[in-house]
């Protein structure tokens, strides 16, 4: 049985693949990347290394070929690129015969107001109209996602938010790489769908973590979006990602990441790591120059 991770230079996928090849004989691990000299570490290793690109179909269908447990890794990008994209990977699975479908999708795809839950809604879609089995694994906010506010916490500085008393259910990026590698690994997971979720949280709990683990009280600076986005503007980022981060807040205001679920430590089978631990390791990732 081959199993092929997509994106698998990427933080997440690469996390998948080490996941998975404690599980699993190498000799089934298959990775699928647009650089192939990027995954050279994992060719030495014994890994299947398959050239693969989302914006060429083809290359995509020849990468799946044979392939018994697809992950699809959801892309960077804006909406539309991104939507392409995955319909193209999803199309080539379908070509290339694959038994095997998990997905990276958005905690409550089908109802979240996020603006990108519309691509994870409709990749959800691509996948089911194809008839091959599925999982989507719904996961919500990465903590390293807060590197900035964690760095600048950190630093001496506040953490700044505009999504006022919103509670997020974050996770860690590495039990939800470890979510996907169970499933991919593991029986039972045909035509599921789990909601990948921490126990949901304030900015303020989250800065009395940071707090914890630094050593002193961090403050919590609570301004509009039109402020959010221009302190993000400052930093530089593409308008794509600004729109998106400008947007997360808001949909955290209304609650849409404020989500309870027991099935990531169904699928784990221990508790998820505490924030506290996800700040340490954080930290030490930032203290490490990673």
């Amino acid at each position: 049985m081959k199993i092929l991770t997509t994106g698998a230079t990427g933080h997440f996928g690469a996390k998948v693949v080490e996941l998975l090849l404690k599980r699993v004989p190498t000799e089934r691990v298959a990775v699928s990347v647009r650089d192939p000299k990027k995954a050279s570490a994992l060719r030495e290793r014994g890994v299947d290394v398959r050239q693969g690109d989302f914006d060429d179909p083809a290359s995509l269908a020849k990468a799946f070929a044979g392939v018994d447990r697809l992950l699809i890794v959801s892309t960077d990008g804006d909406n539309e690129t991104r939507l392409r994209q995955h319909r193209n990977a999803v199309m080539a699975a379908e070509h290339a015969g694959v038994g095997f479908i998990a997905y990276t999708s958005l905690i409550r795809a089908d109802t979240s107001p996020l603006a990108l839950a519309e691509v994870h809604r409709q990749t959800e879609a691509a996948i089911r109209a194809t008839g091959i089995p599925y999982c989507f694994l719904r996961n919500n906010w990465y903590l390293e996602n807060e590197v900035g506010a964690v760095e600048s916490a950190a630093n001496g500085g506040p953490v700044i938010t505009a999504a006022g008393q919103g509670r997020v259910g974050w996770v860690v990026r590495a039990d939800l790489a470890e979510a996907a590698a169970v499933v991919l690994a593991g029986e039972g997971h045909k035509n599921t769908v789990y909601e990948l979720s921490g126990r949901p949280q304030t900015y303020e709990d989250l800065a009395r973590i940071i707090g914890r683990v630094v050593g002193r009280e961090v403050p919590v600076r609570h301004v509009d979006d039109a402020e959010y986005e221009k302190m993000l503007a400052g930093l530089g980022l593409p308008g794509y990602l600004l729109e998106l981060l400008v947007d997360a807040q808001r949909a955290m205001r209304k609650g849409a990441l404020d989500v309870t679920s027991g099935d990531l430590e169904k699928l784990l089978g221990r508790p998820g790591t505490s924030l506290e631990e996800g700040v340490r390791r954080i930290l030490e990732s930032l203290a490490a120059g990673a």
